[in-house]
């Protein structure tokens, strides 16, 4: 399969490399491939064979069956807009009787951004989306919405469940959310789902919840080819055919080469996803599968310092990951009677990843120059074998150190679901209920070797490897661990039509997790975890007129600790996060309470179709959990549960759609604070010089978390083949990781404007362009603390650093052009 890949990938980058035309971006691609239709919040329409309007109620009614893309037949239809509210596959609930908000990202916003990464879309076209790229890479960002933060970076405490096809992707070992798994040009849309437990663990701030094209949904051809700024070549390529009434099949291609604009960080992006679907009358069977093979460079913040000598500088490298993906999707659903939906899942999914990190190190020269020591000059650096290691530098050599981590998990898990429109009391309801069990099988292992720092702050190996060291405070050497996590889920929803205005929502989620650690190499790491929770759900809305709808609704949600958190949860053993484990004290499970209320509606304008909506919503976590730095050791710490914490704000959005107008503009307010007292570690120049800590209190901000986001997009057709658009992103300033006492300045804020144009030459031919962060505006997503004595300012003479700061740069100006042919 890997060589397969390989070869469809060097022939997709050499079609790219000989084929991009310059032009400029955003149409719908005409042809054959052309997307579907969407409306209200972006969600793709569903046809819904129903009786006319006239017909008297029923106590027995026979239930509208559902078809995407049904042709038209003598029984009257009606085009309605559905939205998910539970993880299976089937049609979701009228959009007028979910009780939260609405978000949802369709492939005509996705292809907007010109990207392969859905994150972007999401930033975009979401009010209350924020993007950072911690790691410093576009492909691998964090996606924070409402404070809650979805990472592909291991170690950091998750808040957003995703699925796809209604498989939860959060990667088994640390939750993390690996985005450039995810086949962007196979997607057919993307919700947002808030105030809703039956999504499962780590839904705390939502769920999002990813539906991919099949054969039915999208059918033709299309091949898109575009390049740029910083090497950027990239390729799509998706087919779809009905190939009779029973039978389709899709399949989607898509590479990335990117050169970026730091040191080392170049990314190379190579995904498949395929799908073959079967329908007979209303039951529908779908297998699909996905692979790819990802590699990204510069996966760390940069000392401030540096960045103002070369904004494209990077610290402590090797930094390099690599993500391996193959997974394989069996769903079907079934219309057991005229009110009975039965649905099913079964998953398997392995997932690889490596990790290579250079570091300063606490290794150096002892007392006897001949020997290595840690921490001091005087107790032993030990190998593998336990014996004090021997100094193989020069004198003088300052000493960095490589860290390899490997994460190989297997996942399965089935699930099934089942739907019941029968009448209430004479009423119209809906009544789902479902059970999930998932088990997943993680190898983790992790080695550290010592090597010598070069002045462009690379370190380089030299063989010697770093083994337990026996101190009051130790550092782990070689760890090898099993985990075995078992998630098991029941859960009910019901909507009841108290009036045709007026609905009613409840339902709930058990969940129950067993998670098991077991040492490969002694017994310090072995643990055995067991956490349950009722987690209850209670909202309504009622349509205040045919173009106004108001919503509230009350739920709660859990997260149980991952096994990476359960391994190092020890303050007096901290450990390097998502390298090192040595300690397993057990941690409490966080749990999440959510109120939301708002107002959202459509209404029929001359321009066009017009889209508002505004909404507040409060999140109360109790036992939240976050990683706790260790001063004066570069990247240690622990995890620990720190009390409550409070998000709470304001989304507004209003929009309008048409063939030839296209806008959006939305504001997001979120404010994150910290509820209960605390002490943590830090690096913040306001740390007292005698416990190395801040005293955080109640009331104080949670960093990395923006107050204000406003987005404004606009997308215009000039002529019928000539459209141009653009769009604008401010984020206000936050408060760094590592000064959750609220005491140092704060990350400033920033404003990006960015533009896009695309040209139909002909029916099947499209050229399109974009330009990025026009005013080339110099800026970071996301800032922290570091140790300013663990490593020399080599820029300034070896002089020591005097910022504190360590901080994300963002891309700077960049050009795109490329080329979309439909078949």
């Amino acid at each position: 399969m890997g060589k397969v890949l390989w070869f469809k990938r060097r022939l997709l980058m050499a079609s790219v490399s000989t084929g991009l035309v310059s032009g400029m971006l955003f149409a719908s691609p005409a042809g054959a491939a052309q997307d579907e239709e969407t409306n209200v919040q972006n969600l793709p329409p569903v046809e819904v064979a129903a009786p006319p309007p006239s017909v008297a109620r029923r106590t027995a009614p026979t239930r509208p069956v559902a078809r995407i893309g049904a042709a038209s037949s003598a029984s009257p239809r009606t085009r309605i807009y559905v939205y998910p509210t539970a993880p299976g596959i089937g049609r979701g609930l009228d959009v007028d009787k979910v009780p939260s908000a609405i978000n949802a990202v369709d492939p005509s916003q996705i292809k907007r951004t010109g990207s392969l990464n859905v994150t972007d879309a999401l930033r975009d076209n979401i009010a209350g989306v924020n993007i950072t790229e911690v790691t410093g890479n576009p492909f691998q960002p964090d996606v924070e919405f409402r404070g809650f933060v979805a990472s592909p970076v291991t170690g950091t405490p998750q808040g957003l469940a995703v699925y796809q096809n209604g498989v939860r992707i959060n990667e088994a070992f640390s939750d993390a959310v690996n985005w450039d798994l995810i086949p962007t040009a196979a997607i057919r849309s993307v919700t947002l789902v808030t105030n809703n437990p039956a999504f499962g663990l780590n839904a705390l701030g939502g769920a999002l919840n990813l539906q991919m094209k099949d054969g039915f949904t999208y059918q033709g051809a299309e091949l898109d080819l575009m390049g740029g700024s910083f090497g950027r070549i990239q390729g799509s390529a998706q087919w779809g055919k009905q190939v009779d009434n029973n039978y389709a099949v899709y399949a989607a291609l898509e590479g990335l080469r990117d050169n970026g604009f730091r040191n080392y960080s170049q990314s190379t992006v190579r995904r498949f996803y395929g799908d073959i679907g079967y329908k007979a009358g209303d039951s529908e069977f779908h297998a699909n599968m996905g692979v790819a093979k990802n590699d990204f460079g510069a996966s760390a913040t940069v000392p401030a310092e540096l960045l103002d000598k070369y904004w494209g500088a990077t610290y402590t490298t090797p930094q390099t990951t690599s993500n391996r993906v193959g997974y394989l999707n069996l769903t079907g659903k079934v219309d057991a009677t005229p009110t009975w939906t039965l649905e099913g899942t079964a998953h398997v999914r392995r997932y690889e990843q490596k990790l290579v990190d250079g570091n300063p190190t606490d290794v150096q020269e002892c007392a006897d120059p001949a020997l290595l020591c840690f921490g001091d000059d005087a107790t032993p650096a030990n190998g593998a074998d336990g014996v004090q290691l021997a100094n193989p530098f020069a004198p003088g050599t300052i000493l960095g150190e490589i860290d390899r981590s490997s994460i190989r998990s297997t996942t399965f898990g089935v699930s099934g679901q089942a739907t019941n429109t029968d009448q209430l009391f004479g009423h119209d309801n809906r009544f789902v209920v479902g059970a999930a069990y998932d088990a997943s099988v993680t190898r983790y292992n992790a080695t550290a070797e010592i090597g010598s720092m070069g002045e462009n702050y690379v370190v380089s190996g030299s063989g010697v490897f770093l083994g337990a060291t026996p101190t009051a405070d130790p550092v782990a050497g070689p760890v090898s661990l099993r985990t075995v996590n078992q998630y098991n889920g029941l859960y009910a929803m019901d909507t009841f039509n108290v009036t045709d205005a007026f609905a009613i929502t409840g339902g709930g989620r058990f969940n129950a997790a067993r998670i098991s650690l077991e040492d490969q190499l002694g017994t310090a790491l072995n643990g055995d975890h067991t956490f349950t929770r009722f987690n209850p759900m209670i909202g309504g809305t009622y349509k205040i007129t045919p173009e106004l709808t108001a919503y509230a609704g009350y739920s709660e949600a859990n997260r149980v600790p991952t096994p990476l958190e359960l391994g190092c949860s020890d303050p007096a053993r901290p450990c390097l996060i998502a390298a090192f484990l040595v300690s397993d004290p057990p941690l409490k499970q966080v749990v999440s309470k959510t109120v939301e209320a708002g107002l959202r509606g459509t209404r029929e304008l001359n321009i066009g179709t017009l889209g508002w909506k505004i909404g507040g919503f409060r999140a109360t976590n109790y036992d939240d959990i976050v990683a706790v730095p260790v001063v004066g050791r570069t990247g240690f710490g622990y995890f620990s549960n720190i009390g409550r914490t409070r998000r709470q704000g304001l989304e507004a959005e209003v929009n309008i759609k048409s063939p030839t107008l296209q806008f959006q503009a939305s504001y997001a307010f979120v404010d994150a604070r910290f509820l209960d007292p605390l002490e943590l570690g830090s690096e913040s120049p306001f740390a007292d010089d005698a416990t190395e800590t801040i005293q955080v209190r109640p009331g104080n901000q949670i960093p990395a978390i923006p107050r204000h986001r406003v987005k404004v997009g606009i997308d215009y057709a000039l002529t019928d083949v000539w459209k141009v658009g653009g769009n604008a992103l401010f984020v206000s300033s936050q408060y760094l990781v590592g000064d959750e006492s609220n005491q140092y300045a704060k990350l400033p804020s920033y404003t990006v404007f960015n533009l896009h144009t695309s040209y139909q030459v002909t029916k099947n031919v499209q050229l399109y362009g974009r330009v990025d962060n026009i005013f080339d505006k110099r800026y970071a997503t996301y800032g922290q603390f570091f140790d300013r004595e663990a490593l020399p300012n080599f820029t300034n003479g070896g002089a020591e650093f005097t910022d504190p700061r360590s901080l994300s740069p963002a891309r700077p100006r960049a050009f795109y052009a490329g080329m979309r042919v439909t078949f």
